[in-house]
């Protein structure tokens, strides 16, 4: 069954390490199942998987999936302080947000 416009929800979202030293940016429909994949990975090739790098510490919902497209790629495109900067606005103690979603 197809949703009607404006019904869809996707996610961009930044994911760190234990450390917090690595950041990682994506985009899904899916944000609960896309985090157990990223702890849970099929392949350990994967960037994520060889940085363990699935604690959520930052997430933007989208309706329209272009739009959570185009921002990943903005997210991706900026430098680590950018990003920073980002995450202490909307989440200054880097709390994992695993657990919320």
């Amino acid at each position: 069954m197809v949703k009607p416009l404006g019904t869809h929800n996707y996610f961009v979202y930044i994911l760190t390490n234990k450390n917090k030293t690595v950041l990682y940016t994506g985009v899904t429909n899916d944000l609960r199942n896309r985090l157990y994949q990223h702890a849970n990975p099929e392949k350990k090739t994967s960037f994520t998987s060889k940085y363990n790098c699935f604690y959520l510490i930052y997430w933007e919902r989208f309706p329209v999936v272009s739009e959570a497209i185009q921002r990943e790629r903005e997210i991706k495109g900026w430098r680590r302080e950018k990003k920073v900067k980002l995450i202490n606005d909307h989440n200054p103690k880097w709390k994992f947000l695993n657990d919320e979603i």
